[in-house]
Parts: C-alpha cells; sequence; structure tokens
C-alpha cells in the first residue's frame, strides 16, 4: 500500500489532470475513458483514507481497458495515463 501511496504522491497532480483531459478529449469515442476518471478518483480516495482495498478497483481498470491496450486513435496524453495507471496497477500484483 505504501507503494500506491508514494506513487500518487509522485504523480498525483498529473493523473488527476490527464484522467480528466482525456474524458474531454477522447469520451466521444472512448466513453470507458468517464469510467476510468470515476474509478481512479475512488483510488485515490481511499489510499487518502488509508483503504488497502485497491484489488476490486483495477480489476475493473484491466478490464475496462483491456489489459491497459492503447487504442491506435489517441494522443500522448491518452497513452501517458494508461501507463501511469499500469504501473500503479503493478504496484499492487
Amino acid at each position: 500500500m505504501s507503494q500506491i501511496k508514494d506513487y500518487l504522491s509522485a504523480n498525483k497532480e498529473q493523473l488527476d489532470l490527464y484522467t480528466e483531459a482525456i474524458t474531454r478529449a477522447h469520451g466521444r469515442n472512448h466513453p470507458e475513458v468517464f469510467e476510468i476518471r470515476d474509478i481512479y478518483v475512488d483510488i485515490d480516495q481511499k489510499v487518502a483514507n488509508g483503504d488497502e482495498n485497491l484489488t476490486a478497483d483495477f480489476a475493473k481498470l484491466t478490464k475496462i481497458t483491456n489489459n491497459y491496450a492503447i487504442p491506435s486513435d489517441v494522443c500522448p496524453v491518452f497513452k501517458a495515463t494508461y501507463h501511469s495507471l499500469e504501473e500503479m496497477n503493478q504496484l499492487i500484483a
């Protein structure tokens, strides 16, 4: 858990910005980004409250993102968002 907390501490500002940005830029063609944003916010809140049970959240992210597969029609911010979420996911594995 401390690894996730450390990761979020170092990357929270970027992830907040990026998960919001991809909803605006890609929401029409990739509606899953809205749920990705919501799950990220839930994870952030859980970590802030000391909740260590993140397995279900990351299982949802893995499923929704098709194991963090990056669509061919997205921008670098979208790619960076998926990479960051996948890195965070690997910390709980």
